[in-house]
């Protein structure tokens, strides 16, 4: 391996570890929706390398077939930007989409009092909420299923914009190896840094002391997601 390739694979490994912890749509909404769906670290996990796997490969492949075709990398930019702009519309959409699903539930599980009196003379209270007692579990369920699908179509939009210009355009320089030594590594870089930020998340936002904003999850979520669109979208 040359000095200069060499050289590039450091590259790689540093631009995949900054551009995902840069990147709050890189980890956000996997923390927010294992915490509002209640996902276990497993699922938690396979969900966030199956998306990151997805993100990476849309580029690589698009970056495989602009070099083996001679096309400029400013339109293979073109093509990623174009992407990005999707992916951060269909994140926005989603978020609002799911926000709204989640007030609605917080709502109808506003928890009231009911009033007992007993024939002996004693009367007590107890709080509860009827959609919690008549559950609709299999409309809640459906929503859980759907929602690893929903962010995998939106990460194989969403592109990782250093890539193609900054490291396999110029890796093709040195052979095909090159650019499959430098794609695997940010691979690595950017699947590993995801899943150190997201299950750190996961364990930290499992703890008790957000018990009381539970009933809120899925809005809390839903909010979280439409934020990462809109700073994938506007930049903010």
């Amino acid at each position: 391996m040359s000095s200069s390739l060499t050289a590039l694979c450091g590259t790689a490994a540093s631009i995949g570890l900054l551009h995902t912890l840069l990147g709050p749509d890189h980890y956000i909404p996997f923390i927010a929706m294992a915490r509002a769906g209640r996902w276990s670290a497993a699922r938690t996990l396979f969900v966030t390398v199956w998306c990151g796997l997805a993100h990476v490969l849309g580029s690589i492949v698009i970056g495989v077939i602009g070099i083996a075709l001679g096309v400029a990398v400013f339109k293979l930019d073109g093509i990623e930007s174009a992407r990005g702009d999707l992916a951060g519309w269909l994140l926005l959409a989603f978020g609002i989409a799911y926000l709204a699903w989640g007030v609605r539930r917080a709502v109808r599980h506003q928890p009231h009092t009911h009033w007992h009196a007993h024939s002996d003379g004693t009367v007590h209270r107890h709080e509860h909420t009827h959609v919690a007692e008549h559950a609709h579990v299999h409309a809640d369920a459906n929503k859980a299923s759907m929602t690893p699908w929903i962010l995998f179509t939106i990460f194989v939009f969403g592109p990782c914009e250093p890539l193609i210009p900054l490291l396999m355009y110029p890796a093709a320089r040195a052979s095909w190896w090159g650019i499959a030594a430098v794609t695997s590594i940010f691979a690595l870089a950017t699947i590993g840094t995801m899943i150190v930020v997201v299950m750190l998340g996961y364990f930290g936002f499992a703890q008790p002391r957000f018990a009381s904003l539970e009933r809120y999850s899925h809005a809390l979520a839903g909010f979280a997601l439409a934020c990462c669109g809109l700073a994938i979208k506007f930049g903010l």
